[in-house]
């Protein structure tokens, strides 16, 4: 498995909307995409900074899993992303070397990627996900 760089970090957020000020007013971002992942449960904004993107995550529905995260331990960072080069490869490499799975192939994420998470458990208690770039 090849990490080429972090792809980008996740913030779980009540309200995008709510949070655009600090982002851009304060720290001079710029948002750039903002979308929803119906299947997920999830609107998503992105912002970049330098090379890596940080991306806020505000569910869409009480059983998403970001509300879930927000109602168990409150806002703030969710998960970290890191690109690769084949997802699905690399979660047979884990797998092998015994690190716990949340997704066992590849699926569909914000921004076109293909994306597949790793348990906490098994990440020294970071949530870790796998992003795969369309070619």
């Amino acid at each position: 498995m090849k990490i080429t760089h972090i792809e980008h970090i996740g913030i779980a957020v009540k309200s995008i909307e709510e949070q655009l000020p600090y982002y851009e007013g304060v720290l001079g971002l710029k948002c750039y995409n903002i979308e929803t992942v119906e299947d997920q449960k999830v609107k998503t904004a992105f912002f970049m900074v330098g090379q890596t993107k940080i991306e806020l995550l505000e569910p869409t529905g009480e059983e998403s899993t970001i509300a879930k995260f927000i109602e168990k331990r409150g806002e703030g960072i969710h998960h970290i992303a890191y690109a690769t080069e084949n997802v699905n490869g690399a979660l047979k490499e884990l797998e092998s070397k015994e690190v716990r799975l949340i997704d066992r192939e590849s699926r569909a994420g914000a921004e076109g990627l293909r994306i597949a998470f790793l348990h906490p458990k098994s990440t020294g208690g970071v949530l870790t996900e796998l992003c795969e770039h369309p070619e």
